[in-house]
């Protein structure tokens, strides 16, 4: 193994270990050090005071790709602003990037966010011209929760419903670490965070393909202990057997959070911002 390999998979085993022991702050402070500030900064939901950040691509073309990513944090922490890091690399891709925040659990518990998403999405394509953005070219895009909920708004077309939307009018799906068909019982936080058992089946993105998708791309750790890499697989696998074109990259070795550490760092892993820039690029 050559020695950059080594230094990343250290890098990645560092992230690891501080997420895992509470150090968020400290994580997102050196991963969003020197990066650029958005853009703009725009209220898509006035009555729960939900905003996004927007950042835009630094060669800006008309009619670019629009990307909305939906972060993680377990549906119950988290915000834009960590994300900035994100949101500034995406671009590179040619998009222009939405960070959008979303209502908690407990607080809020599932489907409360999952409406959230779907105004991020109906405010983004109303206003993508606005900033460069081709309204016909909206991808939404997530890690880990924020996958489940760009997934499920993908594949279960209630929430688009709400507002005037349907799956088919999304360009794609980006999914990161997602959870897809996950055990919540016994989970006391999942257990908060998606409410009564019988609204439980309805998380899962799995329960709800049909064919009427749009393509989706989805990256997993291989080595992911956090979410069963299983999850991506078990999706990619509903995803084909109902016709939709699909697109699943294996990060050899990866963590839960390899995927940012790709993002955070792409000279290192290349792959994920290179595929990811195809799939948004593509005709």
């Amino acid at each position: 193994m050559n020695r950059a390999r080594v230094l990343f998979r250290l890098a990645v085993a560092s992230v690891v270990a501080l997420l895992l022991g509470g150090c968020q702050t400290v994580v997102f402070g050196i991963a969003n050090r020197g990066v650029a500030r958005p853009d703009a900064t725009a209220v898509y939901d006035q009555p729960h005071a939900l905003s996004l950040d927007i950042f835009r691509p630094r060669d800006a073309k008309a009619d670019a790709p629009v990307i909305v990513f939906f972060y993680g944090g377990s549906w119950q922490r988290g915000n834009r602003a960590q994300y900035r890091f994100v949101g500034r690399r995406l671009t590179e891709t040619g998009a222009v990037v939405m960070v959008a925040d979303y209502r908690l659990a407990p607080k809020t518990p599932f489907p409360g966010f999952m409406y959230d998403g779907a105004r991020a999405v109906a405010w983004a394509r109303q206003h993508a011209a606005d900033y460069g953005g081709d309204p016909k070219r909206l991808f939404i895009a997530g890690h880990s929760a924020g996958a489940q909920i760009a997934a499920l708004l993908g594949t279960d077309a209630r929430y688009l419903k709400t507002v005037g939307l349907e799956p088919k009018q999304l360009a794609g799906v980006i999914g990161l670490s997602g959870p897809y068909n996950f055990t919540i019982a016994g989970d006391h936080d999942l257990e908060r965070a998606f409410g009564p058992s019988a609204q439980w089946p309805d998380a899962m993105a799995t329960r709800f393909v049909d064919g009427d998708e749009p393509p989706f791309l989805l990256a997993v750790g291989t080595n992911d202990k956090i979410v069963s890499p299983g999850q991506t697989y078990e999706l990619d696998a509903h995803l084909k057997d109902a016709g939709v074109p699909v697109q699943t990259l294996r990060l050899p070795d990866g963590s839960h959070f390899t995927p940012l550490v790709e993002l955070y760092s792409p000279k290192r892993g290349p792959q994920l911002l290179e595929t990811i820039g195809a799939f948004v690029r593509r005709p």
